[in-house]
């Protein structure tokens, strides 16, 4: 419990959720001393209103130049006053008491504040006068600043208690939210922890509130998820290199075998080497294109990217390969790509790559007679670029695996290739933010590359 409440008193959002009651108990401290301030002024304003109405009222009986009346008036509000908590006095020139319940000496004309060092007057009191002279007498009118000063207490007290439940609610609020936040982080932290301990199925669990940690959990999940299919992927691929390379290994170390025996009986030797010499260059390129792939993955060529006109570069790809299509016996055509004028932002040479292998890919796969046409159409913010054919297309269930590196239709491996060319073609449609699809156009496959556009 101690150290659960220590781990609570350390985390941030229970120091966020501190510094947040603080600064709202500071403005509401600061907002309750103005509104204080306004009370009191606005309190003394009202008395003094009250005082010089008082005045007003009783010097108007004095009109006519009648004392007895003024007397009488004077009398008549003191003694609706017993306790003193109103003040009346009224005195002649020398200072002497004419009536009212107290003598008021020494005051000056206009407001002005005494306390009860006065005789015959409440102690502890302190008084709110108005002197002003009445013919040849000064009246003055004095009223008790303790329904005031109580009215004050008060709202001092108020404020006070406001501070403290406010504050107490505002400790505990921020407590038990900022444990909650501690719990979702908590539960980052060990989910960081299982994956740092090779659980790569792991994954933070999503509140379904869609709130900022939600979303950075979210972003982690599929961080974690990219991981997990990255790490998995190098499983596969070292179980697939050491299950492709495993065969032409053999068949080139019985070629070196068969050259040796021959050599030893002094027999020609050349095809041995030269068969040698191919599944060495064919293991090669299987390298290459494994390296090619983790260069194009890590984002090492974003350098080159300039602005790339897509109907240039299929246009290029027509020319390079519609006569070795007539010789393969298909037939290999563009629709109007001179006429696209729509722009990417890429590596033009990853580019004409990326198509090339989709159309060696088709004329591979493809019998004679086989239909090819390149295209390049606008969709919205889109450039979507097609390589479609009327050859066997590929099955259903196989069209997500073919990406997978190594991965080959011919799973007997009778057929020349390597498995890593539409693995190739991926890694440079996701470096250029792509996404791929494989239509099936019945008969025959369309594979649909879509680049966003560049927005003049």
């Amino acid at each position: 419990m101690t150290v659960t409440r220590t781990r609570l008193l350390r985390s941030t959002p229970f120091r966020l959720a501190l510094t947040f009651a603080f600064l709202f108990m500071l403005a509401f401290v600061l907002a309750g001393a103005i509104v204080y301030q306004m009370m009191s002024a606005d309190l003394a304003e009202q008395l003094d209103d009250t005082i010089s109405e008082t005045y007003a009222v009783i010097a108007a009986t004095y009109a006519d130049k009648d004392l007895r009346e003024l007397v009488e008036t004077v009398e008549n509000h003191s003694a609706r006053s017993p306790g003193k908590e109103q003040l009346f006095s009224l005195t002649d020139a020398a200072g002497n008491r004419i009536a009212g319940n107290f003598t008021a000496a020494g005051l000056p004309d206009g407001f002005s504040m005494f306390g009860a060092e006065m005789p015959g007057l409440p102690p502890d009191t302190e008084y709110r006068a108005y002197s002003g002279p009445v013919g040849a007498n000064t009246l003055t009118i004095a009223f008790s600043l303790s329904e005031t000063e109580e009215l004050e207490t008060i709202m001092l007290m108020s404020f006070g208690w406001a501070t403290l439940i406010i504050t107490g609610l505002a400790v505990a609020g921020g407590a038990l939210l900022a444990s909650r936040v501690q719990r979702r982080l908590d539960g980052i932290a060990a989910t960081m922890v299982d994956v740092s301990h090779g659980r790569l199925d792991t994954r933070i669990p999503l509140t379904g509130k869609d709130d900022d940690i939600d979303i950075v959990s979210s972003q982690i999940n599929a961080a974690l998820d990219r991981l997990s299919a990255l790490v998995e992927g190098m499983k596969q691929v070292s179980a697939d290199i050491a299950h492709d390379l495993k065969t032409p290994l053999n068949r080139l170390q019985m070629i070196l075998e068969s050259a040796a025996d021959k050599a030893a009986r002094r027999q020609d030797v050349s095809d041995d080497l030269a068969d040698a010499r191919a599944e060495g260059h064919q293991i090669n390129e299987t390298f290459d294109a494994l390296l090619r792939i983790a260069q194009i993955e890590a984002g090492a060529r974003k350098a080159r990217f300039t602005d790339v006109a897509l109907g240039e570069v299929l246009g290029t790809i027509a020319e390079i390969y519609t006569e070795v299509a007539e010789d393969d016996g298909k037939v290999l055509s563009a629709a109007e790509l001179d006429k696209t004028t729509d722009r990417i932002h890429g590596d033009r040479e990853l580019l004409t790559q990326m198509f090339a292998n989709l159309v060696e890919n088709a004329l591979r796969h493809c019998p004679p007679g086989t239909s090819i046409q390149l295209s390049v159409t606008r969709q919205g913010d889109r450039v979507l670029a097609s390589v479609a054919d009327n050859g066997p297309g590929i099955p259903a269930d196989e069209r997500e695996k073919v990406f997978q590196r190594l991965y080959r239709l011919d799973h007997s491996r009778s057929t020349p290739g390597s498995g890593l060319g539409l693995s190739l073609v991926r890694a440079i449609a996701e470096l250029h933010g792509a996404t791929i699809a494989l239509e099936d156009r019945r008969p025959g496959l369309a594979v649909v590359v879509s680049f966003p556009l560049v927005m003049d």
